[in-house]
């Protein structure tokens, strides 16, 4: 039998929400196996995107899109780092 749990404590908030109403939540009851793939692919992401500059030559680079660059990692690192520590919660409970 389910039980009712609050959506306070079922839906956690990303960190990387910008307003006090969360927008994009993680499902703390999905499974292990959905939470890591969605962790995975956002930091096999972020990774992908950092091995790509680390190829490329930045002479040709544009000072205005480090901001931009920054901030694509920041969402996918931060929103995997989020996704794995509730991974990690519903393990230890």
């Amino acid at each position: 039998m389910n039980m009712f749990k609050p959506l306070n404590t079922r839906y956690r908030s990303l960190t990387t929400n910008y307003s006090e109403t969360p927008v994009l939540v993680i499902d703390t009851e999905a499974s292990h196996r959905d939470l890591l793939d969605a962790a995975d692919q956002r930091l096999r992401a972020a990774n992908n995107l950092l091995e790509t500059f680390y190829c490329l030559c930045f002479k040709q680079a544009d000072v205005k899109d480090i901001p931009n660059i920054v901030n694509a990692l920041y969402l996918l690192t931060q929103d995997g780092c989020d996704l794995l520590e509730v991974a990690r919660q519903r393990i230890n409970n």
